[in-house]
């Protein structure tokens, strides 16, 4: 890979065909409708960016956390079908319902609040959610009877169109998440009998798209795999067939050669052993480059492989090259494709104590997204 531009300290490269591709591959292994998942801006590759590769690749529906999310995508210019699903109490959907936001209903009172959103000629698209363990947002069981009755009632009225039955598993043990499928389709059945009988279910995120077969219903949610990340410990991306998207680098600031017992950055919880030369990253945990992972996380720089020596500060961060020839203005690369020699994001989640997920969704403002489509 190239060095950065000049002036240019830092950068996230974002492979959008890598996204394309990651989503054509689950959606041939799944043989599913895939809803692609591209909250919190894509995983910090960028909402819309990650939409429209998703949509390239395949996908039928977007799936985000809140309407706020959903709403910048439609200023974005995206048409598609979008689910948001997590609300803030006594919200108001009108402004999702005449954009065409599809919405995540998780109890009595959300239904009716999005009926109530509904035109005289546009009912509002809903997926019911049902609670089947996480304990998290969903519908209570003691409430399904009702919820599903009303929903029934609402549909044939002209309020509602209820679009899909939902739910979202652990992924604790193949077992629990037999037991959550179960409690699901038990649901299911109670809707049917009450009505409610829409086109979709899904239940299976990335995890579970991959791992449990009978979760796919034909409709899975992909979010972390659509991105190329692995969302197995010990499963690496290649052997899922998927292409991490984002390589995050940054050009070398400063080069020093220091003697042996040179305290490095706060703290000196580093010291050389010898002498030795010191590089200057500029990143740091203000761009979401964990601190937990000082002294620990992987830095590829001139093809060689290092680690972060003493603590991550806000902006920048010191690696011990040794001997190896390094100056200013060359890249370092923190993750990236492993196939293609960087250090994977999964190095930087174990070296933190984290998961890949965050690794990728931290990345902060300050950092540029550079587009490609390698």
């Amino acid at each position: 890979m190239s060095s950065l531009p000049a002036g240019v300290m830092r950068e996230a490269i974002i492979d959008v065909g890598a996204i394309t591709a990651n989503v054509r591959h689950l959606r041939r292994l799944t043989a599913s409708e895939v809803i692609a998942v591209v909250k919190a801006d894509g995983y910090g590759h960028g909402a819309a960016r990650a939409a429209i590769a998703a949509l390239a690749g395949g996908a039928s529906r977007l799936g985000v956390a809140d309407i706020g999310e959903a709403l910048e995508l439609r200023r974005a210019g995206i048409v598609a079908p979008i689910l948001a699903w997590l609300h803030a109490p006594g919200v108001s959907f009108t402004e999702a319902a005449a954009a065409g936001i599809e919405l995540g209903i998780s109890s009595f009172d959300q239904l009716l609040q999005a009926a109530a959103a509904a035109a005289a000629d546009r009912p509002v698209g809903v997926h019911l959610k049902i609670e089947t363990g996480l304990a998290r947002n969903g519908i209570a069981p003691e409430e399904t009877g009702r919820v599903f009755a009303e929903a029934a009632r609402l549909e044939r009225i002209g309020k509602l169109r209820v679009v899909a039955l939902f739910s979202h598993l652990s992924n604790t043990s193949a077992d629990d998440d037999r037991a959550a499928l179960a409690a699901f389709h038990d649901a299911v059945g109670v809707a049917a009998s009450l009505g409610v009988a829409p086109p979709l279910r899904h239940i299976a995120a990335t995890h579970a798209a991959i791992e449990l077969p009978e979760a796919r219903l034909g409709c899975v949610r992909v979010g972390i795999g659509m991105y190329g990340l692995s969302p197995f410990a010990g499963r690496t991306s290649a052997e899922l067939g998927l292409q991490p998207a984002m390589t995050l680098r940054a050009s070398v600031a400063a080069v020093r050669r220091v003697p042996a017992g040179h305290g490095v950055s706060y703290g000196y919880d580093y010291r050389t052993d010898r002498e030795t030369t010191l590089a200057l990253v500029p990143l740091g945990y203000a761009d979401g480059v964990p601190r937990q992972a000082s002294g620990a996380g992987p830095v590829m720089i001139g093809g060689s492989r290092f680690r972060v020596a003493g603590r991550i500060a806000m902006d920048q961060f010191v690696v011990d090259v040794g001997d190896h020839p390094v100056a200013v203005g060359d890249e370092a690369v923190l993750f990236g494709d492993p196939t293609l020699g960087a250090p994977p994001a999964d190095e930087w989640a174990d070296a933190a104590g984290t998961i890949n997920y965050e690794i990728v969704t931290r990345i902060g403002p300050r950092v540029r997204r550079r587009q490609v489509s390698a």
